[in-house]
């Protein structure tokens, strides 16, 4: 059966970043509803909106405290259902992000967890310990232990992975299982297309006895994550969540959020057979070459250039192993990363060919809003704007190394998350067109790219990304066989195959001008980023330069 989701090319927009509609510098729904002609024009027929339930933004929504409401800061219940409406008519499909794993402490069931130790809701959280001792040695993602007091004072603890505001489910008890499934029917049922499953192989946990093992002299919690990531459980609870979906929402896309998990996982989650997952979000794509690292300092925040041998060999892995079994996500970057315009990409040229390289490939795009249009990570100037303690252990520890606060800052501003989740610039007006108060989010802009501007030149790199997704809705990049070519390490060449058509994508790796033999069938050009030269059969690829050559 075919679906849908099968030819999906998602943009990812981050709600609070995208368009202030009623000016109090946040981003909401009635903004997306404004800007849907852009993204018609762009050619995507899908959107993720970032979580947009009622939320303290202790972590930018993903601490839910109501999911049957919309945070007023995005609008209202009308305003989603109107957004829903309006996106189905241009042809283009809805998904959410649903946070499954934890909740907000502000939520109903875990006041009333703390307020009463009999309450049902007790179990639909992970408490455990006595006597102020806590169950085991693990740490948090957030730092520190993943254990936090029990505000009761009953001498217990509650278990919270990401922030302590953010206590997770206990996913054993039938009733939590039960009440999830109906909240992502409840939105299912309105309308929407498809659930971002966020950290769902986080949801079993191995017995709470049990410490991880290090050096005896080593007291700090440690993060164990074979213990608290891609159980055997986590399938077993997900088959039911996902299969009830399923029953009643066959054409629902359910997107994982898969972070830590290798392709062997990924087929796992993702095989029919299984009933899971259409597709997950793998985080195994990008490894860092971490040779050029100061030692003198924490490495966290420095920025680090991608292992291309690596990423080689990471991108056939999953392209190979998938193959059959589901389509592997595409993407260059996201809200839980910095951007590729400044991680990755050394100028436009670079931006373009990457892009070619990632998209065309087998698979299911998503592109991070305002990826088309080259936009940087911004740059933050006082370290109180990261909200991040981590940052600021960062910069201390540069400082001692002798590196001044502002190069500190502007390393953590090239490779911290939050500064890759600037407003979107519209055009030259007063904050690019996304607001007339003050954004958000503080941080200097360091590109000159807008919507406006790109929109009317021909030759920008919106226009680029037209033709881009233009492309990848043929069969042939959408149905075709994948194989890397054996290059060398400054280049990406592989070729798409679908009966007797072929495709040859061919990007440039390196800084210096790089030659191929790529024989003669491949003469049509469909798309190209900078210079090359194709004279029979050998094909001249000027720095960081791209093309799609067809027979």
């Amino acid at each position: 059966m075919r679906h849908w989701y099968d030819q999906a090319i998602i943009y990812q927009i981050y709600p609070k970043s995208f368009q202030d509609s009623n000016n109090d510098g946040i981003g909401d729904l009635n903004g997306i509803r404004k800007r849907i002609p852009y993204l018609k024009e762009l050619g995507i027929n899908a959107v993720w909106l970032n979580p947009i339930f009622v939320s303290p933004q202790v972590d930018n929504g993903y601490d839910v405290s109501n999911y049957f409401a919309i945070d007023p800061k995005m609008g209202t219940m009308e305003d989603m259902d109107n957004l829903i409406k309006e996106m189905h008519e241009a042809g283009i499909h809805v998904i959410m992000d649903f946070v499954l794993n934890h909740t907000s402490d502000q939520h109903p069931w875990f006041q009333d967890a703390i307020k009463n130790p009999e309450s049902i809701y007790r179990d639909y959280y992970i408490f455990a310990g006595e006597n102020n001792q806590r169950p085991n040695n693990w740490g948090s993602f957030f730092g520190g232990s993943v254990w936090e007091k029990d505000p009761a004072g009953t001498g217990q603890f509650y278990f919270h992975l990401f922030d302590k505001r953010m206590p997770d489910l206990n996913w054993k008890n039938p009733e939590v299982r039960h009440a999830m499934t109906e909240i992502a029917k409840y939105w299912l049922e309105k309308g929407i297309d498809g659930l971002r499953l966020d950290a769902f192989i986080h949801i079993a946990k191995a017995d709470l006895r049990q410490n991880f093992p290090v050096n005896s002299k080593d007291e700090e919690p440690v993060i164990a994550e074979p213990f608290f990531a891609n159980l055997p459980q986590v399938q077993k609870w997900m088959r039911l969540f996902c299969e009830e979906i399923k029953q009643d929402y066959p054409d629902a896309l359910l997107l994982g959020e898969a972070a830590s998990a290798n392709v062997n996982l990924a087929v796992d989650y993702t095989n029919k057979n299984n009933h899971l997952m259409d597709s997950v979000i793998t985080f195994r794509y990008f490894t860092e070459d971490q040779s050029k690292i100061d030692p003198s300092f924490l490495s966290n925040y420095q920025p680090k250039p991608l292992d291309w041998v690596k990423f080689k060999q990471n991108q056939t892995i999953w392209q190979q192993t998938l193959s059959g079994i589901s389509k592997p996500t595409l993407y260059w970057n996201n809200h839980d990363m910095a951007r590729l315009a400044t991680r990755i990409a050394k100028n436009d040229i670079q931006a373009r060919s990457l892009a070619m390289l990632m998209y065309l490939q087998c698979g299911i795009p998503i592109i991070y809003y305002g990826e088309e249009l080259g936009m940087k990570n911004l740059q933050f100037e006082d370290i109180n704007d990261f909200k991040d303690d981590t940052v600021k252990e960062f910069v201390t520890s540069a400082e001692k190394a002798g590196k001044t606060s502002k190069e500190a800052l502007l390393m953590a501003s090239k490779t911290h998350k939050l500064p890759a989740r600037g407003p979107m610039p519209w055009d030259n007006e007063r904050n690019n067109g996304f607001t007339e108060k003050e954004p958000w989010i503080k941080g200097r802009k360091l590109d000159k790219v807008n919507v406006a501007d790109e929109i009317a030149d021909d030759s920008s790199m919106f226009n680029f990304y037209k033709k881009l997704i233009s492309l990848k809705k043929e069969q042939l990049f959408q149905e075709g066989n994948y194989y890397l070519w054996p290059t060398s390490n400054g280049s990406y060449v592989y070729e798409r195959n679908l009966k007797d058509k072929k495709a040859l994508i061919a990007v440039s790796l390196s800084q210096e001008p790089i030659e191929l033999e790529v024989g003669k069938e491949f003469s049509n050009e469909r798309l190209s980023a900078g210079q090359y030269d194709l004279v029979a059969g050998k094909l001249r690829l000027e720095p960081y330069a791209g093309v799609v050559l067809e027979n």
